[in-house]
């Protein structure tokens, strides 16, 4: 690892973008201890305030975020260095060119004191870790963490999440308990069509065959023309992500297999496998290709995008569209429109397949690492670490951080006032939540908003969203979860590894997606074309990335 040249981190700086979802490590030798003999203020002891007596300046490169107006005058920034006494020299990476900026400042030496809200992938951390130029924060974490300690406390696993296998915790992370975020491959179906056709929620794949062939057949919407849309949805996904969660498999193949996330791995019985090469996902591809063959899948579902497909759900003259796959009725309407069409989609529960299996895939690692490093340029790492820690406090600074101003954006709760979980409230939103503004961060950067935080939220009959999006998911999601101990964690590559797996990883989903969209349309017969299917699959070394992943897993989660 000290062998590495310049030319060969700008290149893994490059692939690790891909591989933001997967982690990394450090130096052993490093011990997790920081240098405190730089010259900076001096700090006060960990929960005291302000954090320095004297006002200390510290840089900041930070991600800039569309729904920030300046993060210089923002009002979070305001308070936070009227609390903390640190004020934050800002240069802020416009978010479409964040990940050059980050590898050309990284690649330079020159360094800010700090790096905040990139997500920086664990090989970055393991890299730079390594080579001294993000500093380990174990011994910080110790001496100064009272608020993450807290948070370690409450939750162990999120500790050993964003701990490298050598030990040292490089970066600090963004934690953000969503409960309905964890069971975001969904299925929404148009209520009132069922109601209208005297139809059950389908609860099975024959069931639910039968309900779209009677939105296509049997003129749900009343107008007299066969312009109904069974079902849709939409290939689009992140910049790093090759599936999105409105791809029509995101739901419905976990009717036969475990299809989970965006890079489709799980595990079994502890070791690491994929389901897109074996039989169950022939059959749940039959499966989707009779839906299609006869006319009950939207044929732009495979080639459009998630405006294109929020179009048909909002179509102007009447409802067209039955049924799409997606995170929440947002996927595929107007959140909030006056036409309140919305509110009309409801959540299909996971459906059982010919074979028994029925499952909702789950997502409980909700640690997005890569939030905040301190780099050995600090001269004052201790007070920057205590601003860090500072932003993990819950729920006063949380709520500043992702609401505003106390009393014009959001109030502590009043007694009688219950939250979206249906226990006594703990805060209240006065006004509403997102577009461009100046009182928050966005959502960028480290904290910690636990579950009870969020759910803790006073439940608002005019914003109904997340109460809906709550009871959905209690009620028919969460019976049927996926088993802990089938889900892959995040995972720590070295830089080799990473080298190794990025070309590999994309040409095998590029070619599990196209394969997919070949299947389903039939332009490739699924009996005679799965052999060469898998043969490929072979050939493009899926043994080997299987190998990478189960190493990094065991390295980091093996019981010894």
């Amino acid at each position: 690892m000290k062998r590495t040249t310049k030319g060969m981190l700008a290149f893994v700086l490059g692939i690790s973008v891909a591989l933001s979802g997967c982690s990394g490590g450090g130096d052993e030798g490093s011990g997790g201890k920081v240098d405190s003999s730089k010259p900076g203020a001096a700090v006060n002891p960990a929960g005291q305030f302000p954090i320095t007596n004297e006002k200390t300046t510290i840089k900041v490169l930070m991600k800039g975020s569309a729904s920030v107006e300046d993060f210089a005058t923002n009002e979070f920034t305001k308070w936070l260095e009227q609390k903390t006494n640190i004020h934050i020299d800002w240069e802020v990476a416009p978010e479409k060119s964040a990940t050059e900026k980050l590898n050309l400042v990284l690649s330079s030496g020159d360094y800010p004191d700090v790096i905040m809200g990139f997500g920086v992938s664990p090989t970055q951390m393991m890299i730079n870790g390594s080579q001294g130029v993000f500093l380990p924060l174990n011994s910080l974490i110790d001496k100064y963490g009272v608020e993450i300690q807290k948070m370690f406390k409450e939750n162990p696993i999120y500790k050993d999440l964003i701990t490298a296998p050598d030990g040292n915790i490089y970066a600090l992370p963004q934690v953000n308990e969503c409960y309905h975020c964890m069971y975001k491959q969904r299925m929404w179906i148009h209520k009132p069509w069922l109601d209208k056709l005297g139809l059950k929620m389908p609860t099975t794949t024959d069931e639910f065959y039968e309900v779209l062939k009677a939105f296509k057949t049997k003129d749900p919407n009343g107008n007299g023309k066969a312009d109904e849309i069974p079902l849709s949805g939409s290939i689009q996904a992140g910049a790093s992500n090759l599936f999105s969660e409105q791809m029509l498999d995101s739901f419905l193949m976990n009717a036969f297999t475990y299809d989970h996330d965006t890079k489709k791995l799980y595990l079994d019985n502890g070791k690491v496998t994929v389901p897109y090469n074996k039989p169950e996902w022939k059959e749940g591809l039959k499966y989707i290709r009779k839906l299609y063959a006869e006319g009950l899948i939207d044929p732009q579902a495979l080639t459009q995008d998630n405006n294109q497909l929020k179009k048909l759900g909002e179509n102007p003259d009447t409802v067209i569209l039955g049924a799409s796959s997606g995170h929440n009725m947002g996927s595929l309407t107007t959140l909030g429109a006056k036409s309140g069409r919305w509110l009309t989609y409801e959540a299909v529960p996971p459906l059982k397949g010919p074979n028994g299996f029925q499952t909702a895939a789950y997502h409980p690692y909700v640690v997005g690492n890569g939030q905040y490093i301190i780099t050995k340029n600090a001269k004052n790492p201790e007070a920057a670490f205590r601003l860090a820690d500072f932003l993990f406090n819950s729920p006063d600074t949380a709520l500043r951080w992702y609401a505003g101003v106390e009393g014009k954006e959001w109030r502590y709760a009043e007694k009688g006032e219950i939250g979206i979980n249906g226990k006594p409230a703990i805060w209240k939103q006065l006004t509403p939540w997102g577009g461009v503004q100046n009182v928050n961060w966005g959502q960028t950067g480290p904290g910690y908003r636990s579950s009870d935080f969020r759910l803790g939220e006073a439940q608002n009959p005019e914003q109904p969203l997340e109460v809906i999006l709550y009871n959905q998911t209690k009620e028919k999601m969460e019976p049927y979860q996926m088993k802990i101990d089938k889900v892959m964690p995040p995972v720590f590559f070295t830089a080799e590894q990473a080298s190794e797996i990025a070309d590999m990883e994309k040409t095998i989903l590029d070619h599990v997606k196209e394969m997919m969209a070949r299947f389903i349309t039939g332009d490739s017969d699924i009996d005679k074309g799965w052999d060469a299917y898998v043969k490929n699959l072979d050939n493009m070394n899926l043994k080997r990335y299987l190998e990478i992943y189960q190493t990094a897993y065991d390295a980091k989660f093996k019981k010894k």
